[in-house]
């Protein structure tokens, strides 16, 4: 029974493609909303498994939870963005593609081989290259080439480390290589490790090989980028996390994670485009997210990244908001204080992706922040500067953007409620978290 659900959520956004002549981005609604049902089935009856065929457990249901909503609200979103917008595809090749791609994380979230996990990952790269250039612009044909080259020779050295981790085990099942009596310290696996830090790292965004995200996530149309970093990279750090589980190099993960954040906070301080600025928030997020695995703050960890998708995906819908209605990227003011939706979706997503309390990102990197002060002072004091510096330069140049100015702007309503309602579900995590645990 579990099986044939698991499948279903595999399935069901590749059946949406059917109706690629006709009425194909209703079908992208209806696909992720029996998504987001399946997920819900699977988180409320806890219908975890480990078969031939897939590998899912608890964590995996919360990712499969995150992904599934993520996709729903980024569908809903794209029907009006899509509107009156000159693109380099089709809106039917547009809704093909995000179909395709959520499809491509579901299996490399579900399946119980290594190998297999890691064609998901490929797959992801394969349909997101045309959903970078989709508005045919220069600077995203550019973007969308630099992601192409880094991330291929990023997935590249992903595939080496998977073949690594076969000569040792003779197999690429999932729960057999977790439950194996392995030693951790043996040099194979510990090349196996440190490569997938380069390869699916290039894909979680950290350093120095996430030169591509600014780029493609300030290029890509609105609700794409929120995949990106909502989603994609997350789902990059699951696979990542299981290999890391194989060989725990806590030192070389946990000092490239802070190098991570380190050059993230200082690029946002300097930013003048609102989703390059928001790019590199995620880079923050993300190798935080890494650091919390790699210390063992799993329940941190998971709390922050799907605090983090809601939050993200409402900063970018909102941006979306803004760039059509102001025809530019720039840090201004524009006084979108005069609006219904989008001064309240953009000040909730600031303050959501900057650990701001109550949401539930804030409990998420506290807990993160407990545990490695166990560990490393000094890290926990790095972290502790160049948080602040990014919470500082966020919520400054997002300010400016909401209270200066007094530009007349007209506003879609439907894409400002999605951008809301996303910026509002993270912060309700928070809420509930807290209010749980008080």
């Amino acid at each position: 029974m579990e099986s044939i659900i698991i499948i279903l959520l595999i399935i069901i956004p590749i059946v949406a493609n059917l109706f690629f002549f006709k009425g194909i981005k209703y079908s992208t609604i209806v696909a992720s909303a029996l998504d987001v049902i399946i997920s819900l089935i699977l988180f409320l009856f806890n219908l975890t498994l480990s078969n031939a065929y897939f590998f899912i457990t608890k964590i995996t249901i919360y990712f499969l939870l995150m992904v599934s909503a993520i996709y729903l609200l980024s569908s809903i979103f794209s029907v009006n963005y899509l509107k009156n917008m000159k693109t380099k595809i089709s809106e039917r090749q547009y809704f093909l593609l995000l179909n395709f791609f959520s499809a491509s994380m579901f299996f490399a979230l579900v399946i119980n081989n290594l190998g297999l996990m890691w064609v998901g990952i490929e797959a992801t790269t394969i349909s997101t290259i045309l959903l970078v250039i989709v508005e045919g612009t220069e600077a995203s044909l550019e973007a969308g080439w630099r992601y192409t080259i880094l991330v291929s020779a990023g997935v590249t050295f992903a595939f080496l480390s998977v073949i690594f981790i076969y000569y040792y085990f003779h197999t690429l099942t999932i729960s057999t290589i977790l439950l194996d009596d392995k030693n951790p310290s043996s040099l194979i696996l510990q090349l196996a490790s440190a490569i997938a830090l380069v390869g699916f790292g290039t894909k979680v965004g950290v350093f120095p090989v996430n030169t591509w995200l600014p780029d493609a996530h300030s290029e890509a149309p609105a609700p794409v980028s929120a995949m990106f970093s909502g989603v994609l990279l997350p789902v990059a750090l699951y696979v990542l996390y299981i290999i890391y589980q194989i060989s725990p190099l806590k030192v070389i993960y946990s000092w490239f994670a802070i190098i991570s954040i380190i050059v993230a906070s200082l690029m946002m301080a300097s930013q003048t485009n609102f989703k390059r600025l928001f790019a590199y928030s995620t880079i923050e997020n993300m190798n935080l997210a890494l650091l919390g695995l790699t210390y063992g703050s799993i329940l941190g960890a998971i709390i922050l990244l799907i605090s983090h998708a809601f939050g993200k995906a409402g900063a970018f819908y909102s941006s979306g908001l803004v760039f059509k209605m102001v025809g530019d990227k720039k840090i201004d003011g524009y006084g979108l204080w005069r609006l219904k939706y989008t001064p309240y979706s953009l000040l909730l997503s600031s303050l959501a992706v900057t650990g701001t309390p109550p949401f539930g990102t804030f409990v998420g990197e506290f807990l993160i922040l407990s545990t490695i002060l166990r560990f490393s002072i000094l890290q926990f004091i790095i972290l502790l500067i160049f948080l602040a510096i990014a919470f500082i330069s966020i919520n400054f140049h997002i300010s400016k953007m909401i209270f200066k100015g007094d530009r007349q702007l007209m506003e879609d309503k439907v894409m400002g409620l999605v951008s809301v309602i996303s910026a509002a579900i993270s912060l309700g995590i928070g809420v509930y978290i807290l209010w749980w645990v008080l």
